[in-house]
């Protein structure tokens, strides 16, 4: 079985829909500004109370963890 150079992006099949419901749900307090770009991004709690969730929001929200801590490795 031969694994795709870019599986994460064959992964996320809907971009930007995670980021559209902590909006929808949470609000701007929700995110939080990166100190290196000053980009918003998910607070990590808020993250890890969507991946006890089932279905696809709990899925996006644990793939969205892991991507996190595969950014920290470099």
């Amino acid at each position: 079985m031969a694994r795709s150079e870019y599986w994460i992006q064959e992964a996320i099949e809907r971009p930007g829909s995670l980021r559209a419901y902590v909006r929808r749900k949470y609000g701007e307090r929700g995110f939080t500004r990166s100190p290196k770009t000053g980009r918003k991004i998910i607070r990590k709690e808020v993250l890890q109370r969507l991946s006890k969730k089932k279905g696809t929001i709990g899925r996006k929200a644990r793939l969205a963890l892991t991507l996190r801590k595969l950014r920290r490795r470099r």
